[in-house]
Protein backbone atom coordinates (compact mmCIF):
# COMPACT_ATOMS: atom_id res chain seq x y z
CA UNK A 1 0.00 0.00 0.00
CA UNK A 2 1.05 3.74 -0.66
CA UNK A 3 2.03 5.66 1.80
CA UNK A 4 -0.67 8.13 3.23
CA UNK A 5 0.14 11.37 4.60
CA UNK A 6 -0.65 11.44 7.82
CA UNK A 7 -2.20 15.09 8.01
CA UNK A 8 -4.80 13.35 5.43
CA UNK A 9 -6.80 12.07 7.94
CA UNK A 10 -6.66 15.20 9.67
CA UNK A 11 -7.83 16.89 6.84
CA UNK A 12 -10.77 15.33 6.11
CA UNK A 13 -11.10 15.65 10.11
CA UNK A 14 -10.95 19.34 9.43
CA UNK A 15 -13.57 19.50 6.44
CA UNK A 16 -16.19 17.77 8.54
CA UNK A 17 -15.53 20.08 11.57
CA UNK A 18 -16.00 23.30 8.83
CA UNK A 19 -19.34 21.20 7.99
CA UNK A 20 -20.62 21.04 11.25
CA UNK A 21 -19.62 24.89 12.10
CA UNK A 22 -21.49 25.76 9.46
CA UNK A 23 -24.73 23.52 10.58
CA UNK A 24 -24.75 23.80 13.95
CA UNK A 25 -22.65 27.42 14.44
CA UNK A 26 -26.24 29.37 12.98
CA UNK A 27 -27.59 28.29 16.01
CA UNK A 28 -25.29 30.84 18.54
CA UNK A 29 -26.17 33.20 15.62
CA UNK A 30 -29.18 33.93 15.62
CA UNK A 31 -29.77 37.18 17.69
CA UNK A 32 -27.86 38.78 15.31
CA UNK A 33 -29.31 36.63 12.16
CA UNK A 34 -32.65 38.43 13.51
CA UNK A 35 -30.93 41.97 13.87
CA UNK A 36 -29.08 41.85 10.29
CA UNK A 37 -31.85 40.93 8.45
CA UNK A 38 -35.22 42.34 10.82
CA UNK A 39 -36.50 39.05 10.72
CA UNK A 40 -38.43 36.86 13.59
CA UNK A 41 -36.65 34.17 15.85
CA UNK A 42 -39.27 31.75 13.99
CA UNK A 43 -37.94 32.65 10.36
CA UNK A 44 -34.40 33.01 11.44
CA UNK A 45 -34.96 29.26 12.88
CA UNK A 46 -35.78 27.95 9.12
CA UNK A 47 -31.97 28.13 8.71
CA UNK A 48 -31.38 25.93 11.41
CA UNK A 49 -34.57 23.06 10.47
CA UNK A 50 -34.21 23.57 6.53
CA UNK A 51 -30.92 22.55 6.78
CA UNK A 52 -31.49 19.19 9.26
CA UNK A 53 -34.51 18.78 6.35
CA UNK A 54 -32.63 18.35 3.37
CA UNK A 55 -30.16 16.26 4.83
CA UNK A 56 -32.42 13.94 5.27
CA UNK A 57 -34.56 13.78 2.51
CA UNK A 58 -31.41 14.20 0.06
CA UNK A 59 -28.60 12.06 1.32
CA UNK A 60 -28.75 8.86 -0.28
CA UNK A 61 -30.43 9.90 -3.24
CA UNK A 62 -27.39 12.23 -4.30
CA UNK A 63 -24.43 9.71 -2.93
CA UNK A 64 -26.31 7.68 -5.01
CA UNK A 65 -26.10 9.81 -8.00
CA UNK A 66 -22.37 10.75 -7.87
CA UNK A 67 -21.68 6.92 -6.62
CA UNK A 68 -19.06 6.44 -10.21
CA UNK A 69 -17.24 9.89 -10.05
CA UNK A 70 -13.91 10.22 -8.46
CA UNK A 71 -13.59 10.40 -4.69
CA UNK A 72 -11.39 13.54 -4.86
CA UNK A 73 -13.80 15.33 -7.14
CA UNK A 74 -16.89 14.97 -5.15
CA UNK A 75 -15.01 16.11 -1.42
CA UNK A 76 -13.37 19.10 -3.44
CA UNK A 77 -16.66 19.72 -5.11
CA UNK A 78 -18.82 19.47 -1.25
CA UNK A 79 -16.03 21.19 0.49
CA UNK A 80 -16.05 24.37 -2.02
CA UNK A 81 -19.81 24.73 -1.32
CA UNK A 82 -19.34 25.32 2.20
CA UNK A 83 -16.67 27.82 1.13
CA UNK A 84 -18.88 29.73 -0.88
CA UNK A 85 -22.13 29.60 1.35
CA UNK A 86 -20.38 30.97 4.46
CA UNK A 87 -18.95 33.79 2.59
CA UNK A 88 -22.40 34.52 0.93
CA UNK A 89 -23.48 34.34 4.95
CA UNK A 90 -21.23 36.83 5.69
CA UNK A 91 -22.38 39.34 3.03
CA UNK A 92 -25.72 38.82 1.37
CA UNK A 93 -28.21 41.73 2.78
CA UNK A 94 -31.16 39.09 1.78
CA UNK A 95 -32.80 36.65 4.20
CA UNK A 96 -33.87 34.71 0.86
CA UNK A 97 -30.59 34.68 -0.54
CA UNK A 98 -28.62 33.21 3.08
CA UNK A 99 -31.70 30.52 2.71
CA UNK A 100 -31.09 29.26 -0.33
CA UNK A 101 -27.49 28.94 0.58
CA UNK A 102 -28.72 26.71 3.51
CA UNK A 103 -30.08 24.13 1.07
CA UNK A 104 -26.92 24.12 -1.18
CA UNK A 105 -24.21 23.10 1.34
CA UNK A 106 -26.87 20.66 3.17
CA UNK A 107 -27.32 18.85 0.05
CA UNK A 108 -23.35 17.95 0.12
CA UNK A 109 -23.36 17.57 4.05
CA UNK A 110 -24.16 13.69 3.35
CA UNK A 111 -22.42 13.28 0.20
CA UNK A 112 -18.78 15.06 1.77
CA UNK A 113 -19.35 13.05 5.27
CA UNK A 114 -20.22 9.18 3.61
CA UNK A 115 -17.31 9.85 1.50
CA UNK A 116 -14.63 11.21 3.80
CA UNK A 117 -15.47 7.91 6.31
CA UNK A 118 -14.82 5.55 3.47
CA UNK A 119 -12.20 7.21 1.84
CA UNK A 120 -10.29 7.33 5.62
CA UNK A 121 -10.71 3.85 5.74
CA UNK A 122 -9.65 2.83 2.60
CA UNK A 123 -6.63 5.15 2.99
CA UNK A 124 -5.17 2.69 5.63
CA UNK A 125 -4.55 -0.84 6.12
CA UNK A 126 -7.92 -2.73 6.81
CA UNK A 127 -6.64 -3.20 11.18
CA UNK A 128 -6.58 0.71 11.44
CA UNK A 129 -9.20 1.06 9.63
CA UNK A 130 -11.21 1.97 12.77
CA UNK A 131 -9.29 4.32 14.31
CA UNK A 132 -9.25 6.07 11.02
CA UNK A 133 -13.04 6.37 11.00
CA UNK A 134 -12.36 8.11 14.54
CA UNK A 135 -10.36 10.60 13.64
CA UNK A 136 -12.25 11.56 11.34
CA UNK A 137 -15.70 11.28 13.67
CA UNK A 138 -12.99 13.64 15.73
CA UNK A 139 -14.53 16.44 13.53
CA UNK A 140 -17.91 16.48 14.62
CA UNK A 141 -17.16 16.01 18.25
CA UNK A 142 -14.64 18.88 17.99
CA UNK A 143 -17.27 21.40 15.85
CA UNK A 144 -19.46 20.83 18.75
CA UNK A 145 -16.71 21.69 21.11
CA UNK A 146 -15.12 24.72 19.63
CA UNK A 147 -16.79 25.37 15.78
CA UNK A 148 -19.73 26.15 17.38
CA UNK A 149 -19.06 28.24 20.58
CA UNK A 150 -16.42 29.89 18.60
CA UNK A 151 -18.55 31.23 16.07
CA UNK A 152 -21.24 32.48 18.81
CA UNK A 153 -17.86 34.40 20.43
CA UNK A 154 -17.01 35.99 16.94
CA UNK A 155 -20.41 37.25 15.96
CA UNK A 156 -20.91 38.54 19.60
CA UNK A 157 -17.09 40.21 19.79
CA UNK A 158 -16.37 41.06 16.80
CA UNK A 159 -19.33 40.73 13.85
CA UNK A 160 -21.37 38.14 12.18
CA UNK A 161 -19.21 38.97 9.00
CA UNK A 162 -16.88 37.48 10.97
CA UNK A 163 -18.62 34.60 12.41
CA UNK A 164 -19.44 33.13 8.86
CA UNK A 165 -15.53 34.08 7.56
CA UNK A 166 -14.28 31.85 9.90
CA UNK A 167 -16.25 29.03 8.52
CA UNK A 168 -15.36 29.74 5.28
CA UNK A 169 -11.70 29.58 6.51
CA UNK A 170 -11.92 26.27 7.91
CA UNK A 171 -13.63 24.31 4.92
CA UNK A 172 -10.75 26.66 2.45
CA UNK A 173 -8.15 25.33 4.58
CA UNK A 174 -9.95 21.85 3.74
CA UNK A 175 -10.29 22.27 0.32
CA UNK A 176 -6.56 23.41 -0.16
CA UNK A 177 -5.72 19.98 1.93
CA UNK A 178 -7.57 17.85 0.09
CA UNK A 179 -6.55 19.08 -3.27
CA UNK A 180 -2.57 18.59 -2.69
CA UNK A 181 -2.59 15.61 0.08
CA UNK A 182 -5.51 13.34 -1.35
CA UNK A 183 -4.76 11.79 -5.00
CA UNK A 184 -7.26 10.98 -7.42
CA UNK A 185 -9.47 8.45 -6.52
CA UNK A 186 -11.44 6.90 -9.65
CA UNK A 187 -14.14 4.69 -9.03
CA UNK A 188 -12.49 1.54 -10.38
CA UNK A 189 -15.62 -0.42 -10.84
CA UNK A 190 -19.00 1.22 -10.21
CA UNK A 191 -21.39 -0.20 -8.34
CA UNK A 192 -24.68 -0.05 -9.55
CA UNK A 193 -27.90 1.38 -8.07
CA UNK A 194 -29.62 -1.71 -8.27
CA UNK A 195 -26.84 -3.55 -5.84
CA UNK A 196 -26.69 -0.65 -4.18
CA UNK A 197 -30.27 -0.38 -3.35
CA UNK A 198 -30.30 -3.88 -2.73
CA UNK A 199 -29.33 -3.64 0.58
CA UNK A 200 -32.46 -1.80 1.54
CA UNK A 201 -34.13 -5.53 1.57
CA UNK A 202 -31.89 -6.71 4.00
CA UNK A 203 -34.56 -6.64 7.42
CA UNK A 204 -31.70 -6.65 9.54
CA UNK A 205 -30.87 -3.32 8.30
CA UNK A 206 -34.05 -1.77 9.30
CA UNK A 207 -33.58 -2.91 12.78
CA UNK A 208 -30.30 -1.11 12.62
CA UNK A 209 -32.04 2.12 10.97
CA UNK A 210 -34.01 2.18 13.39
CA UNK A 211 -31.71 1.95 16.21
CA UNK A 212 -29.90 4.93 14.71
CA UNK A 213 -32.90 6.56 14.99
CA UNK A 214 -33.65 6.02 18.62
CA UNK A 215 -30.46 6.80 19.88
CA UNK A 216 -30.22 10.35 18.19
CA UNK A 217 -33.75 11.10 19.37
CA UNK A 218 -32.65 10.26 22.72
CA UNK A 219 -29.47 12.11 22.79
CA UNK A 220 -31.39 15.34 20.99
CA UNK A 221 -34.42 14.93 22.54
CA UNK A 222 -32.51 16.47 25.80
CA UNK A 223 -29.32 17.90 24.16
CA UNK A 224 -31.56 20.18 21.98
CA UNK A 225 -32.95 21.81 25.61
CA UNK A 226 -29.42 21.77 27.02
CA UNK A 227 -28.94 25.40 27.98
CA UNK A 228 -32.43 25.97 28.96
CA UNK A 229 -32.02 22.67 31.20
CA UNK A 230 -29.32 24.09 32.86
CA UNK A 231 -30.85 27.57 33.19
CA UNK A 232 -34.27 27.15 34.69
CA UNK A 233 -33.30 23.54 36.79
CA UNK A 234 -30.02 23.87 38.11
CA UNK A 235 -30.34 27.77 37.86
CA UNK A 236 -26.89 28.47 36.31
CA UNK A 237 -26.80 31.69 34.65
CA UNK A 238 -25.40 32.62 31.03
CA UNK A 239 -22.04 32.67 32.14
CA UNK A 240 -21.72 28.96 33.85
CA UNK A 241 -24.41 27.05 30.88
CA UNK A 242 -21.06 28.69 28.11
CA UNK A 243 -18.39 26.96 30.33
CA UNK A 244 -21.13 24.23 30.59
CA UNK A 245 -21.34 24.16 26.71
CA UNK A 246 -17.78 23.88 26.71
CA UNK A 247 -17.00 21.59 29.03
CA UNK A 248 -19.25 19.37 27.13
CA UNK A 249 -18.14 19.75 23.69
CA UNK A 250 -14.52 19.61 24.81
CA UNK A 251 -14.80 15.90 26.83
CA UNK A 252 -16.92 14.88 23.77
CA UNK A 253 -13.38 14.33 22.02
CA UNK A 254 -12.20 12.12 24.84
CA UNK A 255 -15.48 10.17 24.93
CA UNK A 256 -15.47 9.61 20.92
CA UNK A 257 -11.47 7.67 21.15
CA UNK A 258 -12.83 5.98 24.47
CA UNK A 259 -16.09 4.86 22.71
CA UNK A 260 -14.39 4.40 19.64
CA UNK A 261 -11.69 1.56 21.23
CA UNK A 262 -14.24 0.41 23.33
CA UNK A 263 -16.54 -0.51 19.59
CA UNK A 264 -13.06 -2.34 18.07
CA UNK A 265 -12.39 -4.67 21.24
CA UNK A 266 -16.26 -5.57 21.09
CA UNK A 267 -18.59 -3.86 18.56
CA UNK A 268 -22.08 -5.57 19.64
CA UNK A 269 -21.41 -5.51 23.97
CA UNK A 270 -20.45 -1.70 23.28
CA UNK A 271 -23.58 -1.44 21.16
CA UNK A 272 -25.84 -3.18 23.36
CA UNK A 273 -24.50 -1.13 26.66
CA UNK A 274 -24.79 2.09 25.13
CA UNK A 275 -28.55 3.30 25.78
CA UNK A 276 -28.38 1.72 28.91
CA UNK A 277 -25.34 3.57 30.00
CA UNK A 278 -27.36 6.78 29.04
CA UNK A 279 -30.51 5.79 30.76
CA UNK A 280 -28.35 5.43 34.17
CA UNK A 281 -27.04 9.32 32.66
CA UNK A 282 -30.48 10.58 32.73
CA UNK A 283 -31.67 9.52 36.11
CA UNK A 284 -28.50 10.85 37.45
CA UNK A 285 -29.37 14.08 35.54
CA UNK A 286 -33.29 14.27 36.65
CA UNK A 287 -31.95 13.62 40.32
CA UNK A 288 -29.35 16.05 40.38
CA UNK A 289 -30.74 18.70 38.13
CA UNK A 290 -31.22 20.94 40.95
CA UNK A 291 -27.92 20.33 42.68
CA UNK A 292 -25.06 22.91 41.26
CA UNK A 293 -21.95 21.07 42.05
CA UNK A 294 -23.40 17.85 40.99
CA UNK A 295 -24.61 18.61 37.91
CA UNK A 296 -21.21 20.02 36.75
CA UNK A 297 -19.70 16.48 37.68
CA UNK A 298 -23.28 14.57 35.76
CA UNK A 299 -22.37 17.54 32.55
CA UNK A 300 -18.57 16.22 31.76
CA UNK A 301 -19.82 12.28 32.30
CA UNK A 302 -23.10 13.27 29.87
CA UNK A 303 -20.63 14.63 27.35
CA UNK A 304 -18.40 11.98 26.84
CA UNK A 305 -21.43 9.31 26.50
CA UNK A 306 -23.25 11.50 23.97
CA UNK A 307 -19.96 11.60 21.82
CA UNK A 308 -20.35 7.51 21.79
CA UNK A 309 -23.47 7.83 20.17
CA UNK A 310 -22.40 9.05 17.40
CA UNK A 311 -19.60 6.86 16.44
CA UNK A 312 -21.55 3.80 18.18
CA UNK A 313 -24.23 3.95 15.63
CA UNK A 314 -22.82 4.62 12.69
CA UNK A 315 -20.51 1.25 13.01
CA UNK A 316 -23.86 -0.64 13.84
CA UNK A 317 -25.86 0.80 10.56
CA UNK A 318 -22.80 0.31 8.52
CA UNK A 319 -22.05 -3.59 9.50
CA UNK A 320 -25.13 -4.00 7.91
CA UNK A 321 -24.49 -1.93 4.71
CA UNK A 322 -20.83 -3.61 3.77
CA UNK A 323 -22.08 -4.00 0.59
CA UNK A 324 -22.59 -0.27 -0.77
CA UNK A 325 -20.38 1.08 2.19
CA UNK A 326 -20.91 4.52 1.09
CA UNK A 327 -24.63 4.59 0.42
CA UNK A 328 -24.63 2.66 4.13
CA UNK A 329 -22.64 5.95 5.32
CA UNK A 330 -25.65 7.99 3.50
CA UNK A 331 -28.44 6.49 5.10
CA UNK A 332 -26.59 6.78 8.32
CA UNK A 333 -26.59 10.81 7.87
CA UNK A 334 -29.94 10.95 6.66
CA UNK A 335 -31.33 8.63 9.47
CA UNK A 336 -29.83 10.41 12.55
CA UNK A 337 -30.72 13.56 11.56
CA UNK A 338 -34.76 12.03 11.33
CA UNK A 339 -33.93 10.96 15.17
CA UNK A 340 -32.75 14.73 15.38
CA UNK A 341 -35.85 15.78 14.43
CA UNK A 342 -37.92 13.64 16.05
CA UNK A 343 -35.88 13.64 19.65
CA UNK A 344 -36.17 17.56 19.63
CA UNK A 345 -39.88 17.49 18.43
CA UNK A 346 -40.86 15.38 21.58
CA UNK A 347 -38.43 16.81 24.08
CA UNK A 348 -40.10 20.34 23.25
CA UNK A 349 -44.06 18.63 23.75
CA UNK A 350 -42.62 17.47 27.08
CA UNK A 351 -41.66 21.01 27.88
CA UNK A 352 -44.84 22.68 26.93
CA UNK A 353 -46.49 20.03 28.45
CA UNK A 354 -44.70 18.41 31.70
CA UNK A 355 -42.19 21.05 32.30
CA UNK A 356 -38.69 21.40 31.33
CA UNK A 357 -37.36 18.56 34.55
CA UNK A 358 -39.49 16.47 33.27
CA UNK A 359 -37.69 16.90 29.56
CA UNK A 360 -35.56 13.98 30.82
CA UNK A 361 -38.34 11.29 30.71
CA UNK A 362 -38.21 11.48 26.42
CA UNK A 363 -34.91 10.66 26.25
CA UNK A 364 -34.76 7.66 28.87
CA UNK A 365 -37.75 6.40 26.41
CA UNK A 366 -36.30 6.96 23.50
CA UNK A 367 -33.27 5.06 24.85
CA UNK A 368 -35.10 2.20 26.29
CA UNK A 369 -36.69 2.01 22.04
CA UNK A 370 -32.92 1.66 21.14
CA UNK A 371 -32.16 -1.07 23.73
CA UNK A 372 -34.72 -3.40 22.72
CA UNK A 373 -34.52 -2.70 18.79
CA UNK A 374 -31.23 -3.76 19.46
CA UNK A 375 -31.89 -6.70 21.20
CA UNK A 376 -34.59 -7.66 19.39
CA UNK A 377 -31.90 -7.96 16.54
CA UNK A 378 -29.32 -9.88 17.94
CA UNK A 379 -32.07 -11.70 19.15
CA UNK A 380 -33.83 -12.61 15.87
CA UNK A 381 -30.81 -12.61 13.73
CA UNK A 382 -28.37 -14.34 15.47
CA UNK A 383 -31.07 -17.22 15.95
CA UNK A 384 -31.48 -17.56 12.33
CA UNK A 385 -28.09 -17.55 11.73
CA UNK A 386 -27.69 -20.48 14.33
CA UNK A 387 -30.54 -22.49 12.86
CA UNK A 388 -28.94 -21.93 9.32
CA UNK A 389 -25.41 -23.50 10.68
CA UNK A 390 -27.62 -26.30 11.94
CA UNK A 391 -28.95 -27.02 8.91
Amino acid sequence: MKKVNPLLIIILALGVFGIITTEMGIIGVLPQVTQKFNVSTSQAGWLVSIFSFVVAISGPFLTLLVSGMNRKVILLTAVFCFVISNIVYAYTTHFEVMLIFRVLPAIFHPVFFSVALVTASNLVPSENSSKAVTKVFAGITAGFAFGVPLTSYLAERISLQAAFLFGAVVSLIAFVGILVWLPSLPVQEKMSYGKQLGILRKPQLWFNIMTVIFIFAAMFSVYSFFAEYLGQVTLMNGSWISIMLMVFGTIMIFGNFLFGGFLHEDLTKTVIIFPLLYMVIYIFTYALGASFLPMIVVVLIWGAVHSGGLIISQTWLTTEAKEAPEFGNSLFVSFSNLGITVGAALGGWFISHLGIHQLIWSGMMFALLAFLSIIIKIKMFNSNAEEVNVR
